[in-house]
C-alpha cells in the first residue's frame, strides 16, 4: 500500500510540471553552447578547404537550375544560397562548413584533360578527355541530372561524342543518371565500352530490387527529401548537398572488370585498376590515371568519414577491408599521384597533400575496427563500445575524416555488427517485447503519461535531449494519438539534428520531427521501380521480388506451379506457389496448371501497372494456356508495399 501511495504522490507532483512543447525552429540554451563549443575546437576559419572546392571552375549552369522533360525542377543550386554565411545557432558549424563546401558547383578543370561536374547531386561526375570523345566516369543519380551535366561540358569545352561510360560502383548515385549519357542504341551501334567492377549487374539489381522499398523510405528522412532546404533544416547529406530528381536508369556494363591490378586502355587513356569490392559497396574499385598523374578513389576515400552502415539500410561493410583498400593505393601510389579525386566532394593537389589525405582516410577506418575489437573482446557491448569511442587525435585537424556522413557511434555499433551480429550480449534484449507492447508498460511503471511527461520535459530542460527523446518515445508508441508526446519528442529530435555533425543524423532527426508534427507525406510515393530499370533485371531476380511479397494468407486454392515462357528472350521460368513460400526457377515446371507466354517488356508493364493483362494478351504479345484462374489466382497474392508506412510511431 505504500508502494503505491507514494507512486500517486509522485505521479500528481510531476503533473503539475507538464507544459506545451517549445514552438519549432529554435535552438536551445543547451544547443547553443553545444554549437558554440564545436566551433571553439576546430580550426573552422581554415580557408584550405574552399580554396581546393573552387579550383579550376570554368562555367555553371546557368542559375543552377535543372529541368526535366517536362520543365519540372529536379535541382536548384539557388535553394542553398542560404548556407553563405556563419553557421546559425541552428546547425553545427563544422556541418555547415562541409555543406557550404559540397554546395559550390559548376564545371571545374582537375589538371588538364580531367573535368568534374560538381555540386548539381549527391554525386559527382567526373570526364576525361579520350581521343575521339569523352569518357565518363559515374553519371550522378538521374537522368535529367546527367543530361544537364553533360550539356554543361560540351556547351564549354566543345562537343564530342561519349566514347565510354564507367560505373566506379554499385551504388544508384554513380549509375541512375546513365541515359541521360548514352543509350543502348548508340552503345551497339558505336561499340561504346561501359565498365563496372565485377559483380556490378548482379549487386546493383539486389541492393535496389528487393529492399528498395523500405530502403528508400528511410532515405526521404535519411537525405531530408520531406523537409525543405534551410538553416533550420535541411543543409546537406555530408556527402553532397543532396540528391537530385527524375528517373533513375540503369545500363548493364558491356564489361565486368576484376579491379585485382586489371589495365585497359580506354579511348587511349591508360587506367590501372584497383579492387574495392566489399569497402563502401559490394561491387567497387579505384583507378589511377598514370598519364594525368591522378587517382580516382571513388567513393572509398572522400571528404567525409563514410558509412559502414548506412541509415537507410545496406548490407554492413567490413571496416578492416576499407582500411587496407586505402592502404593498397596509399602504398601503390603515394609517391606519383599529385592529384586525387572522387566520386563526391573535391580533389585534392600535391603529392604530399595526397599522401596525408589518404593516411587520414585510412586510419579513421582502421581506428574505428581496432577501438571496437579492443573493447569488445574485453566484454564490452555493442552501446558501450560505441559509447566508449573517443575521436582519434587526427580528425581535430583533418576535417576530412571527420563524421559528416557516417559517424564514430554508429559505425562503431556497424564493426560490432560485422563481427557479433546485432545482439550486444544481454539476454533481455534477444527476445525483447515489441516496442508498441513494451511502451505502454513502461508508461505505467512511471506513474502514467503525465509523469513520464514531467520526467522528459526535466531531461529537456537539462539538455539531456537523448534521455529526454527515450522517454518521450515511449509516451508515442504507447499512445500515438497524444500530442503532447509528439510534439515534445519532435522537440527533443531537433535539438538532437542542431547539434548533428552527420548530415544524415542531422536530416533524420529533422525529417523525423516533421512526421511527429505532421504526419507521414501522404503525397504520391517516388516511383520505385521504372521500364529503364526493371529492363536491366535479370529475369529469375523478377520473380524473387514477387515472391518477396507473397502474402500466404491470400492463397485461397491448393498449391499449383505455373510456367513462363519469354518468348523474345527465349527464356523459361518455373514458379512453385506453396503454402508458405513462392519458389522461381529457370527451369521447366512439372505439371503446370497453366503456361503463360508473354514477352519481357509485357511482363515488365504487367509488374508496373502500366498496362493490364487483357491488353497485353489482345496486343498479342501474351497467352495463356491451361487454367487461366491460376495466373489470376497468383496475381492476387503478392502485397503492394505502402511506401509512407509510419517511421517514428507504431
Amino acid at each position: 500500500m505504500a508502494g503505491i501511495l507514494s507512486l500517486a504522490i509522485v505521479s500528481a507532483a510531476y503533473a503539475q510540471e507538464v507544459r506545451p512543447a517549445p514552438p519549432p525552429g529554435e535552438a536551445s540554451a543547451a544547443t547553443r553552447a553545444a554549437n558554440q563549443a564545436v566551433a571553439e575546437r576546430l580550426p573552422i576559419a581554415d580557408h584550405s578547404d574552399f580554396e581546393d572546392a573552387t579550383r579550376g571552375r570554368i562555367a555553371q549552369i546557368p542559375g543552377g537550375i535543372i529541368r526535366d522533360e517536362d520543365g519540372n525542377v529536379v535541382w536548384s543550386s539557388e535553394a542553398l544560397s542560404f548556407l553563405a554565411g556563419d553557421a546559425p545557432a541552428t546547425a553545427n558549424p563544422s556541418l555547415w562548413r562541409q555543406s557550404q563546401l559540397a554546395a559550390e558547383h559548376g564545371l571545374f578543370e582537375v589538371v588538364p584533360g580531367i573535368w568534374q561536374v560538381r555540386g548539381y547531386d549527391l554525386s559527382v561526375m567526373t570526364v576525361i578527355e579520350g581521343e575521339t570523345g569523352w569518357i565518363v566516369i559515374d553519371p550522378l543519380t538521374t537522368v535529367p541530372a546527367a543530361r544537364a551535366a553533360l550539356a554543361l561540358v560540351n556547351e564549354t569545352l566543345g562537343e564530342r561524342p561519349v566514347s565510354a561510360m564507367i560505373y566506379t560502383h554499385s551504388h544508384a548515385d554513380h549509375f541512375g543518371g546513365a541515359r541521360g549519357i548514352v543509350d543502348e542504341a548508340e552503345i551497339a551501334a558505336r561499340n561504346i565500352p561501359v565498365l563496372a567492377p565485377t559483380g556490378f549487374a548482379q549487386e546493383a539489381v539486389a541492393e535496389n530490387l528487393l529492399a528498395g522499398t523500405h530502403m528508400s523510405r528511410r532515405a526521404t528522412l535519411m537525405f531530408g527529401r520531406i523537409i525543405p532546404p534551410g538553416p533550420t533544416s535541411h543543409i546537406g547529406s555530408g556527402l553532397g548537398p543532396g540528391l537530385a530528381g527524375g528517373p533513375v536508369s540503369l545500363i548493364l556494363p558491356t564489361e565486368e572488370i576484376d579491379g585485382d591490378g586489371s589495365q585497359r586502355i580506354v579511348d587511349g587513356v591508360a587506367f590501372e585498376f584497383v579492387d574495392a569490392a566489399g569497402t563502401e559497396a559490394p561491387a567497387e574499385f579505384m583507378f589511377y590515371l598514370p598519364q594525368h598523374r591522378a587517382l580516382h578513389t571513388a567513393e572509398v576515400a572522400t571528404a567525409t568519414f563514410h558509412n559502414v552502415l548506412t541509415m537507410r539500410g545496406a548490407q554492413v561493410r567490413d571496416a578492416l577491408g576499407w582500411s587496407r583498400a586505402i592502404d593498397e593505393v596509399l602504398q601503390r601510389y603515394g609517391d606519383e599521384a599529385e592529384v586525387a579525386l572522387a566520386s563526391h566532394h573535391w580533389p585534392t593537389w600535391g603529392g604530399e597533400n595526397v599522401r596525408a589525405w589518404l593516411t587520414g582516410q585510412r586510419d579513421v577506418y582502421r581506428y574505428v575496427h581496432d577501438q571496437v575489437l579492443r573493447r569488445a573482446n574485453s566484454g564490452a557491448t555493442m552501446v558501450e563500445a560505441a559509447e566508449a569511442i573517443g575521436e582519434p587525435d587526427f580528425t581535430a585537424g583533418d576535417f576530412a575524416a571527420r563524421g559528416y556522413y557516417g559517424s564514430l557511434n554508429h559505425n562503431a555499433k556497424a564493426v560490432y555488427q560485422h563481427y557479433f551480429g546485432w545482439w550486444g550480449g544481454v539476454m533481455a534484449d534477444y527476445h525483447r517485447l515489441p516496442h508498441e507492447e513494451s511502451a505502454g508498460r513502461y508508461v505505467e511503471a512511471m506513474g502514467g503519461a503525465d509523469a513520464l511527461l514531467a520526467r522528459g520535459i526535466a531531461a529537456y530542460d537539462a539538455g539531456d535531449y537523448r534521455w529526454a527523446a527515450e522517454l518521450f518515445n515511449h509516451l508515442v508508441f504507447a499512445d500515438p494519438e497524444d500530442a503532447r508526446g509528439r510534439n515534445w519528442l519532435a522537440a527533443a529530435y531537433e535539438q538532437m539534428g542542431f547539434q548533428a555533425e552527420s548530415g544524415a543524423w542531422r536530416s533524420y532527426y529533422l525529417a523525423g520531427a516533421a512526421e511527429l508534427r505532421g504526419g507521414a507525406p501522404t503525397a504520391e510515393p517516388p516511383a520505385l521501380g521504372s521500364p529503364d530499370f526493371l529492363r536491366a533485371v535479370p529475369t529469375l531476380q523478377l520473380f524473387d521480388m514477387l515472391a518477396s511479397r507473397y502474402d500466404p494468407a491470400r492463397l485461397t486454392r491448393d498449391p499449383f506451379a505455373l510456367q513462363f515462357r519469354f518468348t523474345d528472350t527465349d527464356e523459361n521460368v518455373a514458379v512453385e506457389i506453396g503454402r508458405s513460400v513462392i519458389v522461381p526457377r529457370s527451369a521447366p515446371a512439372a505439371n503446370p496448371a497453366a503456361t503463360l507466354s508473354i514477352t519481357r517488356p509485357a511482363f515488365e508493364a504487367l509488374l508496373l501497372q502500366s498496362r493490364t493483362f487483357p491488353e497485353i494478351a489482345q496486343a498479342g504479345e501474351a497467352r495463356i494456356e491451361g487454367d487461366v484462374g491460376a495466373f489470376q489466382a497468383m496475381m492476387g497474392l503478392f502485397e503492394q508495399p505502402n511506401f509512407w508506412f509510419a517511421t517514428q510511431t507504431p
